[in-house]
């Protein structure tokens, strides 16, 4: 349950909402008829609102549920790459794996021990130990940018340990500066940062948001 409600919630910061059984389905690898059965679920329990052949929202106390998974995942990834020395690649699935699991004074010391970070490695905001929802991204994405623009990597999506390693290996991370120097119409974006120019296929610099330099 705890997983379709960061789910639900992830997808109503990128799509709006609400948001459709296709969409959650994707986002978690999941066949339709099995999101279906676990929405029915979730709407008994009052932790989504459902609107027949629309879609669902999360309620009050289900966001307070999805934010609670949020804040417990992204205190692992930064724990385990700060201090047990995994790569940003590796933190997703394991944190996926253990943010069930950990009580809440498990939570506060690690918090306490991070001192209490505002995000994780890949950028992503880090939800308060009161839970508040977590600001509107005002970040751009990458391949929004037109060529000669400049930007500061704010965040990039953990889902995908391949592209992260080649964003490693790229020397592209949260805080890279860089400017878009090219963009191929076959789909290739090249950018050039401290470490020379590096061309990003088209799906990976789609996982790259910044903050324009001129903001």
């Amino acid at each position: 349950m705890e997983d379709y409600l960061k789910a639900i919630y992830i997808l109503e910061r990128e799509e709006g909402t609400p948001v459709s059984t296709s969409s959650i389905a994707e986002h978690l690898d999941k066949t339709p008829p099995t999101v279906t059965s676990m929405i029915e679920k979730l709407d008994d329990r009052g932790l989504i609102e459902r609107e027949k052949y629309k879609g669902v929202e999360l309620t009050d106390e289900g966001r307070t549920v999805a934010l609670e998974v949020i804040r417990h995942h992204r205190l692992l990834e930064t724990y385990l790459t700060e201090h047990l020395d995994y790569d940003w690649s590796e933190v997703h699935d394991e944190a996926d794996r253990l943010e069930h699991h950990i009580s809440e004074e498990f939570e506060r010391r690690v918090a306490e021990l991070l001192d209490d970070p505002a995000v994780d490695p890949h950028g992503d905001p880090i939800p308060t130990v009161d839970l508040e929802p977590v600001p509107d991204d005002e970040s751009t994405g990458l391949t929004e940018l037109d060529t000669g623009e400049s930007g500061i990597v704010s965040r990039v999506s953990d889902r995908n340990e391949e592209e992260l390693s080649y964003l490693a290996d790229a020397g592209i991370k949260p805080g890279t500066e860089l400017t878009v120097v090219d963009v191929a119409p076959f789909g290739m974006v090249t950018v050039r940062t401290d470490r020379g120019e590096q061309s990003l296929p088209e799906e990976i610099a789609r996982s790259i948001r910044v903050t324009r330099s001129d903001e």
